[in-house]
């Protein structure tokens, strides 16, 4: 609306840039059908600001039919609320927003799982004149019984465009990193560094397979490793916490270094361990995976293993855009590489 209450339009917005109405249009819809000089752009975008203009989604759905005006809008569906207090998440989400807005495409709404169980909501807004993409962030930590795959089942059958981020689901397309290959890649350099014993707290998936691989690769005892589950600085912190007793219950000494989950873990650890004025890594060396990027900032800085989250979130935007999101026996997974990033803790 201008100042007297009249809706604004395109053809306002073309006479006030001096240009015309379909170098509006391409403006607004971000078309790469025809390129636009940046004076011209710039013209247009400030005419748009001080005119007030709002694009009529209305008649931009009539225009390219619902469809095709909802091809550039991709829905963000979460695990839990609890993903908005983790950093690691927090990068992954970043990388979505950054990597849509490049490519010109919206990001329509961010939903946790759970939500798309009512029906009503679900119909609203998993479909295909409401999104053209659907990112699935972390998703395996809330599927839990027949129910939710078959929800996850209902949901790829609405939408072509489908990515999991974070993890795997059959038939669908992903993008994810080696959380074995992170773990083993830990445990291993933890061995070349000298420590002779290992355990692991942190989240109860492929992690531990990783650390176990490289017991065996270092012709360890895998019987000997102890485990303890944990997903948070709080968890972590319990966890090392019951460790400790049982060691000490059992006699036994404690292991002489200890390979994280995550850094959240890893902190929680951290604490525990600067409290009891136990030294690290002169006593206790840790290692992590995640490098979110308080990593860098514990005392001591963490040597963690580095994990592309942000670009995790790029890809998967990516691969929504470019149409390589398939389903069936053509899904795609990418699957992204790790890398040590050396500090203190070990």
């Amino acid at each position: 609306m201008d100042s007297r209450g009249k809706k604004v339009t395109q053809n306002d917005v073309a006479r006030e840039a001096g240009v015309t109405r379909s170098m509006v249009s391409y403006v607004i819809s971000g078309s790469n059908e025809r390129s636009v000089a940046p004076e011209t752009r710039k013209r247009i975008l400030d005419a748009i600001d001080r005119l007030g203009y709002r694009p009529n989604k209305a008649a931009q759905a009539l225009q390219q039919g619902n469809e095709g005006f909802a091809k550039n809008q991709i829905g963000v569906v979460l695990c839990s609320p609890d993903v908005f207090r983790r950093p690691y998440y927090a990068e992954i989400i970043e990388g979505i927003h950054t990597c849509a807005h490049e490519n010109k495409y919206h990001v329509r709404f961010i939903r946790f799982f759970s939500e798309l169980k009512n029906p009503v909501l679900f119909n609203e807004l998993i479909h295909p004149e409401e999104i053209g993409g659907l990112i699935l962030v972390s998703t395996d930590q809330c599927i839990k019984s027949p129910a939710d795959e078959k929800l996850v089942k209902k949901i790829s059958e609405r939408i072509k465009n489908i990515v999991c981020v974070e993890w795997k689901s059959e038939g669908l397309s992903s993008v994810l990193f080696d959380r074995q290959d992170a773990a083993r890649k830990a445990a291993s350099y933890l061995f070349q560094k000298g420590y002779d014993t290992v355990a692991y707290i942190g989240q109860q998936d492929d992690r531990i397979m990783g650390v176990k691989q490289a017991l065996l690769e270092n012709n360890k005892d895998v019987s000997t490793l102890h485990v303890e589950d944990a997903f948070t600085r709080a968890g972590g912190y319990s966890a090392v916490k019951e460790m400790t007793k049982i060691f000490k219950e059992k006699n036994q000494e404690f292991p002489r270094a200890i390979v994280c989950g995550s850094d959240e873990v890893a902190e929680g650890i951290l604490c525990y361990l600067n409290e009891h004025k136990i030294p690290v890594p002169q006593k206790v060396a840790i290692i992590s995976i995640d490098n979110i990027e308080s990593s860098g900032y514990t005392t001591p800085p963490l040597t963690t293993i580095n994990v592309q989250k942000s670009a995790m979130g790029c890809r998967a935007v990516e691969m929504i855009v470019n149409g390589s999101a398939a389903q069936g026996e053509n899904a795609v997974c990418i699957n992204l590489p790790t890398n040590i990033v050396e500090r203190s803790s070990c």
